[in-house]
């Protein structure tokens, strides 16, 4: 049996395809929309397709496929999916939508008591919505099947 390319591991090449897949889905759609290269696209978290739910998904595929439904490192991959699912579009996109509250309650502030805040904005984009969490799920599913071979050759 050949190793693959990330630390000799198959499954591992299967996950960072199926990230980068998604993370370049999120670039070549932002330069369009904006007309220019968006690079900070590449590694920024949130927007479609959730990355976290790619990469996640493609791992349960593929230790499915490499290891079987029954073995404990199948059941392992599936409770680290959900908690990172789970994560992405709860906890992450509420502190998303809190840091909006917040970079709008500072400018408010600002305008009308010429209070100084920290001129730097917090991060909005961080998690996802169920929507993008699912089709991430779907692109991690469809990578996964599509190297089945890879992962078995």
């Amino acid at each position: 049996m050949a190793s693959g390319i990330i630390f000799g591991n198959k499954t591992l090449d299967v996950v960072f395809i199926s990230m980068f897949a998604a993370q370049f889905y999120k670039f070549v759609t932002s330069s369009i929309i904006k007309r220019k290269f968006e690079w900070g696209r590449l590694w920024e978290t949130g927007g479609m397709p959730s990355s976290h739910s790619s990469s996640v998904v493609s791992l349960v595929t593929a230790v499915a496929i490499t290891c079987g439904v029954e073995s404990t490192y199948f059941a392992i991959a599936v409770v680290f999916a959900i908690v990172v699912m789970y994560d992405a579009a709860g906890i992450r996109n509420a502190a998303g939508q809190h840091a909006g509250v917040i970079n709008q309650l500072t400018e408010v502030f600002s305008n009308k008591y010429h209070i100084k805040f920290n001129n730097e904005k917090l991060k909005e984009l961080l998690g996802h919505s169920r929507l993008e969490v699912f089709v991430g799920a779907l692109v991690g599913l469809a990578i996964a099947l599509l190297m089945r071979g890879y992962l078995l050759s």
